[in-house]
């Protein structure tokens, strides 16, 4: 199981700023391991949120992106006890949802 993501949100009027810390490898199939094999590729392909359970931000991404990646974004509309779902799924299957509670500021 992946470790979960360190969610940051905060509000200002009804906008969220968000920044979300996901912890994965991000491997891009270019490495090799110490005994020079090749280490297959292994990233994050898909990010979404949801505020409230409706979809607020979208992202296709690659193996081009840096391991342990940080994604900001901000959300309009969004008020102190909204609940913020954040979850990526990778290429080989793996997904992870963390959830947060918005606070005041």
């Amino acid at each position: 199981m992946a470790d979960p993501m360190k969610i940051r949100a905060t509000l200002q009027g009804d906008v969220a700023d968000v920044r979300v810390l996901m912890a994965h490898a991000m491997e891009t199939g270019q490495r090799k391991d110490a005994g020079g094999k090749v280490i297959p590729m292994h990233f994050i392909q898909t990010i979404s949120a949801q505020l409230n359970g409706k979809t607020v931000f979208q992202a296709d991404i690659s193996q081009a992106i840096s391991r342990n990646p940080v994604f900001a974004f901000k959300v309009k509309g969004a008020k102190a006890g909204d609940k913020l779902a954040i979850t990526w799924q990778d290429n080989m299957g793996d997904k992870r949802t963390d959830e947060i509670t918005l606070a005041a500021g």
